[in-house]
C-alpha cells in the first residue's frame, strides 16, 4: 500500500499540469473594475433587436443585450467610432481615420474592409446598397462591406446619410445638403446650400436637417425648399423619430423634441449634456452623450436613466475618511462603499483635474473656474475666490494647501477663503509634493515661455529655485523619507535623495508618468499606454532600482492618470476604463530581488514550509517573458495566480497569503518560455 501511495503522489503533479486548466479559477489575484463612475464619450448608437451597440471615443464598440443594464467591450476596443448601423446580421462600425468595421457575430469578432484609411462619420441602407459618409465623399457597397466604391459627391465633408423612398440625401460641412436619385452616381446641391448639416432624420414626407448654430430646418418637398424651424439656435448633432414625435440632441442643451413637425420644440432632459447620438427600439430611446454615457428613456423623453456604461475617464481620486471622490470631465463623483456604488455629486458641470482634502474639507480643481470647496462630503460645493484659474494640482502642509496650475501657484491659509499667488508664475505647474518643510512644483514644457521642470521652494513659497531636473514635462511628483520622485513625458521616473540637489532617472526610463503615489517604503506609477504595449500600473519597493507592472486583470492595458490609496486598496483612475481597486497586498508580494541574469530557469521551494499563513516564492527567470505562477489546491483546480504578467531576467520573490484557505496540500506551478515546474506546499493552521 505504501508503495502504491508513493507511486500515486508523484504522479500528481505531473497530472496537475495536464488538467488544470480545465477547472475554473476560483481566485484571481488582479484589478477589478469597480462600478463606475458609470458614462463615457459616446459618439454612436445602433440597435439590431435586443443588442444595442454604442460606439465610443478611443475605446471602440461596446454591447448590451439587456437596454443598458450591462455593457461589454467587444473585440473592436482601439478605435474611435463616428458612426454605427446594422443590415442583417452584420454591424458596421464607422471609425476615425480606419475606414469601416464589419462584424457579423454581435461583436465577438470585426473585419477591417477595403475602405481601410477614411474618417466614416455616417451611414445609411436601403436594400443592398450601404452608404458611408466620409470626410471627403459618398462611399457605396452593394456586398455587405466587402468592398467600396466612391460615389461623385466629390471633396465634401459627409456628416450624415439617410434615404427616403429612392432619393439619398448627404448633409456636408459648409455646403447644406445634397440628394441623389441614381444611387450616387449623380448628385445635386439643394437650395439649402450655405450651412454646416450635422444630421438627418427622415420623417414621413419630411426630411429634417440639424446643423451648427442654426438649429433644425426641415424639406416637405424632398429638399426642394427649406423652412427653419422654431428650434433655431442650436448646435443639433443628432435626430431620430418615433411615431409623431422628432427629437433633437443638441450641444450642451440636451434633448428637444417636437410633436408636430418642427413647429415647435420643448426641451425634455439631460439639460446640460451634449447629445451625439439617439436611437429608438420600440418605445425605447437610448441618448449617447459626451462623458456621460449612454441614457435611456421609456416614456418619450419624460424621464432619463443612466445606463450602466463604464467607460469613463477619471482625472483626479482623494479620500477623506471612507469616501472616494473621482474628479471627471464632467464633474466629482463620490463613493461611500469602495467603489460599489457612486453617486455623481452637485459639482456636476466641470472639468476636474484635481482634488484633495485637508481636515474634513475637499477641494476640487477645474479647468479655468478655479477652486471648489465642499465641507460637507460633496452634498454642496462654493467656488471659492479663486475662481479662474485652470488648476492642476494641489498639496497640503500643516494648514495651507497650495494650488498649482496655468500661470500659477496660489496658497491659502484659511481652507480657501482667500488665496496668495506666489512667486512662482509663467509656468504651467502640473503637480506639487511636499517633503518636510519644502514645497517642490512639477512644470508642463509647452514651449520656451512656459518652461519645464521642478521647482523648489523652502520658505511656503515665496520663493522658488529651478532644480537641475529642468526642461523637462513633469506630470507628477510623490515624496517617501527623504526621496522626491518626479513623472516625466517619455523619460520615466526621476529620483533626488537631496532635496532635487541632484537627481537620477530611475530604471523606469522610457515612460510617461502621469501619477505617482507612495505607501510604505514603495513608490506606485500610472502610467500612459501606448502602442508598444507599456502603460498601466507599475511598482518599485528600491527607491526605483527596479519596477514590476502589476497589471493583471486590467484586459486593455490602460493609461492611468491617478492613483490613490484606501483601506488597504490601491485605486486605478482610468482614462476611458472609469476607476478599477486592487488589494495592496496583491501587488505588494512581487519583488525583483536580484538583476543579475540567471543562468537557467529555476523554482526553488518555498519558504518557510509547512507556513501559516504566509510563504514566500522565489523563482529565476534568465531572459523575458510571459510569467505565470499559479497555486493549485490538491485536485489540480486553480485557486490563485500570483503572477501573470511580462518580467525582465533576475530572481524574483512573491508572497502567498493563504488566510483564506484551510489548512492541506498545496501546488505552486511556474510556467514561462517552454519551461514548467510544480512544487508542493503544506498549510498547517
Amino acid at each position: 500500500m505504501k508503495k502504491y501511495f508513493y507511486k500515486i503522489f508523484f504522479l500528481i503533479p505531473v497530472i496537475i499540469i495536464f488538467i488544470s486548466s480545465f477547472f475554473i479559477q476560483n481566485s484571481e489575484a488582479e484589478w477589478v473594475q469597480t462600478n463606475g463612475p458609470y458614462g463615457g464619450n459616446v459618439l454612436s448608437i445602433a440597435i439590431s433587436g435586443n443588442k444595442i451597440f454604442a460606439g465610443t471615443s478611443s475605446y471602440g464598440v461596446y454591447l448590451s443585450t439587456n437596454n443598458g443594464t450591462n455593457w461589454t467591450q467587444t473585440s473592436l476596443n482601439d478605435q474611435t467610432i463616428n458612426s454605427l448601423s446594422v443590415n442583417g446580421d452584420t454591424v458596421f462600425a464607422g471609425t476615425e481615420l480606419n475606414g469601416v468595421y464589419i462584424s457579423t457575430d454581435n461583436g465577438t469578432t470585426w473585419t477591417q474592409t477595403s475602405m481601410n484609411c477614411q474618417w466614416v462619420n455616417a451611414f445609411a441602407v436601403s436594400g443592398n446598397s450601404i452608404f458611408a459618409g466620409t470626410s471627403n465623399n459618398v462611399y457605396l457597397s452593394t456586398d455587405n462591406g466587402i468592398n467600396w466604391a466612391l460615389t461623385n459627391l466629390n471633396d465634401q465633408m459627409v456628416n450624415s446619410v439617410v434615404i427616403s423612398g429612392s432619393i439619398i440625401f448627404a448633409g456636408t460641412s459648409y455646403a447644406g445638403v445634397f440628394f441623389s436619385t441614381d444611387n450616387g452616381t449623380n448628385w445635386t446641391q439643394t437650395a439649402f446650400n450655405s450651412l454646416s448639416v450635422m444630421s438627418l432624420e427622415t420623417h414621413g414626407d419630411n426630411v429634417f436637417a440639424g446643423t451648427i448654430d442654426s438649429g433644425v430646418y426641415i424639406s416637405t418637398n424632398n429638399g426642394t425648399n427649406w423652412t427653419q424651424t422654431t428650434l433655431n439656435n442650436k448646435n443639433v448633432r443628432s435626430l431620430a423619430a418615433l411615431g409623431n414625435n422628432v427629437f433633437a440632441g443638441t450641444d450642451n442643451y440636451g434633448v428637444y423634441l417636437s410633436t408636430n413637425n418642427g413647429a415647435n420644440w420643448t426641451q425634455i432632459g439631460l439639460n446640460n449634456q451634449s447629445v451625439n447620438s439617439l436611437a429608438i427600439n420600440g418605445n425605447n430611446i437610448f441618448s449617447g452623450t459626451t462623458d456621460y454615457g449612454v441614457y435611456l428613456s421609456t416614456n418619450t423623453g419624460s424621464n432619463w436613466n443612466l445606463t450602466a456604461l463604464n467607460d469613463k475617464t477619471i482625472l483626479s481620486l482623494a479620500n477623506s475618511g471612507n469616501y472616494i471622490f473621482a474628479g471627471t470631465y464632467s464633474g466629482v463623483y463620490l463613493s461611500t462603499d469602495y467603489g460599489t456604488i457612486w453617486t455623481q455629486t452637485s459639482l456636476n458641470n466641470q472639468e476636474i483635474h484635481s482634488l484633495t482634502t485637508l481636515g474634513g474639507n475637499i477641494f476640487a480643481g477645474t479647468h479655468f473656474n478655479g477652486v471648489f470647496l465642499s465641507t460637507d462630503n460633496g452634498t454642496t460645493w462654493t467656488q471659492t475666490v479663486l475662481n479662474n484659474k485652470w488648476i492642476l494640482s494641489f498639496a497640503t502642509l500643516g494648514n495651507n494647501i497650495f494650488a498649482g496650475g496655468y500661470n500659477c501657484v496660489h496658497f491659502s491659509t484659511n481652507n480657501g477663503m482667500n488665496w496668495t499667488q506666489t512667486s512662482l508664475i509663467g509656468k504651467w505647474v502640473s503637480s506639487l509634493a511636499v517633503l518636510g518643510n519644502n514645497i517642490f512644483a512639477g512644470a508642463v514644457n509647452v514651449h520656451p515661455n512656459y518652461s519645464g521642470g521642478v521647482y523648489l521652494s523652502t520658505d511656503n513659497g515665496n520663493n522658488w529655485i529651478l532644480t537641475e531636473l529642468n526642461g523637462k514635462t513633469i506630470r507628477s511628483l510623490a515624496a517617501i523619507g527623504n526621496n522626491i520622485f518626479a513623472g516625466t513625458d517619455n523619460d520615466g521616473v526621476y529620483l533626488s535623495t537631496n532635496n532635487g540637489t541632484n537627481w537620477t532617472q530611475t530604471a523606469l526610463n522610457n515612460q510617461t508618468v502621469y501619477s505617482l503615489t507612495p505607501y510604505g517604503n514603495t513608490i506606485i506609477a500610472g502610467t500612459l499606454n501606448s502602442p508598444s504595449g507599456l502603460g498601466g500600473v507599475y511598482l518599485s519597493t528600491n527607491s526605483g532600482a527596479n519596477w514590476i507592472n502589476v497589471n493583471q486583470g486590467f484586459g486593455s492595458i490602460p493609461t492611468v492618470p491617478a492613483l490613490l490609496i484606501s483601506n488597504n486598496k490601491i485605486f486605478a483612475g482610468t482614462q476611458g476604463y472609469s476607476v478599477w481597486s486592487r488589494d495592496l497586498s496583491e501587488i505588494m508580494g512581487i519583488q525583483n530581488i536580484k538583476t543579475e541574469i540567471p543562468r537557467n530557469f529555476k523554482l526553488e521551494q518555498n519558504y518557510p514550509n509547512p507556513f501559516n499563513p504566509s510563504t514566500k516564492i522565489r523563482y529565476e527567470i534568465p531572459k523575458s517573458g510571459f510569467i505565470r505562477l499559479v497555486v493549485l489546491d490538491i485536485l489540480g483546480r486553480e485557486i490563485e495566480i500570483l503572477v501573470n504578467e511580462k518580467q525582465s531576467p533576475g530572481t524574483y520573490e512573491v508572497t502567498f497569503n493563504a488566510s483564506r484557505y484551510p489548512s492541506g496540500v498545496y501546488f505552486y506551478r511556474l510556467t514561462t518560455n517552454g519551461f514548467i515546474d510544480t512544487k508542493k506546499m503544506l498549510l498547517i493552521k
